[in-house]
């Protein structure tokens, strides 16, 4: 049974014909620095949703953390999640993090 589903897994993601990809996770944002971060983070949000191969992106102060942002990302495509990231703007948003926990995966579907 087990290698039926494998084999019926695989042949659905051979049929899929596009990817999306995918970032989500948490940061960890230096005490009373979230409003300052979510600020910050306003110039690359509206750049994102302006691009046409991002689908959404969001970064959310965590409702019960007020030390932690959520984020998420969906793009069409690896390059145009790179092309973004080597244009965006200037910043030093990230002196704001203290840890951070985002990763990106990788999803094949049938449409988009």
């Amino acid at each position: 049974m087990r290698f039926v589903y494998s084999a019926l897994r695989y042949a659905y993601l051979e049929e899929s014909r596009y990817v999306v990809i995918i970032v989500a996770g948490k940061l960890t944002i230096k005490t009373g620095s979230r409003d300052e971060f979510i600020a910050k983070s306003l110039e690359a949000i509206g750049l994102a949703r302006k691009n046409e191969d991002c689908e959404d992106f969001s970064v959310s102060p965590d409702p019960l953390d007020h030390d932690r942002v959520n984020i998420f990302e969906k793009w069409k495509s690896r390059s145009s999640l790179n092309a973004f990231r080597e244009s965006g703007p200037e910043s030093d948003i990230f002196s704001l993090v203290e840890s951070l926990d985002v990763k990106e995966y990788e999803i094949k579907t049938r449409s988009q």
